[in-house]
C-alpha cells in the first residue's frame, strides 16, 4: 500500500457513525503486507481532544489488527483523535522511518501502542505526543526498538497492566539508543494493582540525562510480590533544579559502574548474581540478548 499526499479525517466527532465510533483507518488480517511511503494520515483530532478522549473512547488513526509479515516504512501519522498507531494482535512487524507527531497536550494520543503482539521491529523514528511515544500492554514479548527519539509525551513505557486485577504478561523487550527530550517520563513499567503485580529481571544500562523530578529514580513496587533482580549499571541522572534521589519500595536489586543517584535503597546488593537473558528473534533482525528493558 503506497501512501503519498495527505488522507484527512473529518474533523467533526458528530460527523463518524456511533455504530463504529472507533474506526478510522482499520486494517486485519492480513498477511505480507507493506505500507509505504511519504504520505501523512492526519487524524484532525482537536476538537476530540477538546471533548476529552480520557473520558470519552475516541478513534486510533491507524490500526493493524490479526496481521503477519507486516511492514510500515516511511509515513506520518499526526494529530489522531487518541492512539496514533496500534498495532494489536500481530506477529512479525517491522515499523522503519516513521515520524508520529501530535501536540504534548493532547489527551490519550500515545503514540504507538503495542498490544497481544510479537516479534515487532520499531526503529529509526521520531516520536511526539500528548501521551506514551511507545506503549506496550498484555500479551506482548519480543520488541524491539532501536534509534527513538521521543518527545513531547510521557515517555516510553512497559503497560499499563493488571487493570481490573486482570492477568498482564509483557516479556523480552530491549530498547537499544533512544533520546528523550522533554518527556514527563523517561522509561517506566506502570501497572494499575500494587498488591498483584510482579516484576522481574529488569536491566537498565548506559542511561543518562536530567531529571525534572527530585525522585530521579522510582521503584515503588508490590508488598506482596516485590520486584525483583533489578540491574542498574552506568545510569548518571542529574538534577535540574538541585538534587536527586531514588525512591525505593519492596524492590531488590543492585548496581555496578556508575549509578547516579545512589540505590542503597534496594534490599538486595547481591553482585554475583546472574541471570540468563532470553533471546529475541525478530525477522530480518539479528538476535539479541534481551531483557525487560534496557537503553
Amino acid at each position: 500500500m503506497q501512501i503519498d499526499g495527505t488522507i484527512v479525517a473529518p474533523d467533526e466527532p458528530a460527523s463518524w457513525d456511533p455504530n463504529y465510533a472507533r474506526l478510522w483507518l482499520h486494517f486485519s488480517k492480513l498477511n505480507g503486507i507493506i505500507f509505504q511511503g511519504n504520505g501523512v494520515i492526519d487524524g484532525s483530532g482537536s476538537k476530540w481532544w477538546a471533548a476529552s478522549c480520557k473520558k470519552n473512547k475516541s478513534n486510533q488513526a491507524l490500526t493493524i489488527d490479526s496481521s503477519t509479515g507486516v511492514k510500515v516504512k516511511g509515513i506520518t501519522v499526526q494529530n489522531s483523535q487518541q492512539m496514533n498507531f496500534v498495532i494489536t494482535r500481530c506477529n512479525s512487524v517491522r515499523i522503519s522511518d516513521v515520524i508520529i507527531s501530535s501536540p504534548g497536550d493532547s489527551p490519550n494520543t500515545d503514540g504507538i501502542h503495542i498490544t497481544e503482539s510479537t516479534n515487532v521491529v520499531l526503529q529509526d523514528s521520531k516520536i511526539g505526543t500528548g501521551d506514551d511515544c511507545v506503549s506496550i500492554v498484555n500479551g506482548s514479548s519480543n520488541i524491539k526498538m532501536k534509534r527513538i527519539y521521543c518527545g513531547p509525551g510521557h515517555g516510553i513505557s512497559i503497560g499499563s497492566l493488571g487493570k481490573d486485577n486482570s492477568t498482564g504478561i509483557v516479556t523480552k523487550v530491549v530498547l537499544d539508543t533512544a533520546l528523550l527530550r522533554e518527556t514527563t517520563n523517561g522509561l517506566r513499567i506502570k501497572t494499575w494493582q500494587t498488591a498483584a503485580v510482579e516484576i522481574s529481571q529488569i536491566m537498565y544500562r548506559n542511561i543518562s540525562g536530567t531529571s525534572k523530578s527530585p525522585k530521579a529514580m522510582k521503584f515503588s513496587c508490590s508488598d506482596t510480590v516485590p520486584c525483583s533482580n533489578i540491574v542498574l549499571t552506568n545510569v548518571n541522572l542529574e538534577g535540574k533544579d538541585g538534587t536527586v534521589e531514588t525512591y525505593c519500595n519492596s524492590a531488590q536489586g543492585f548496581g555496578y559502574g556508575i549509578v547516579h543517584p545512589s540505590i542503597d535503597c534496594l534490599t538486595s546488593h547481591d553482585k554475583d548474581y546472574t541471570f540468563t537473558p532470553d533471546i529475541i528473534e525478530v525477522s530480518e533482525a539479528t538476535s539479541q540478548e534481551i531483557v525487560h528493558a534496557e537503553l
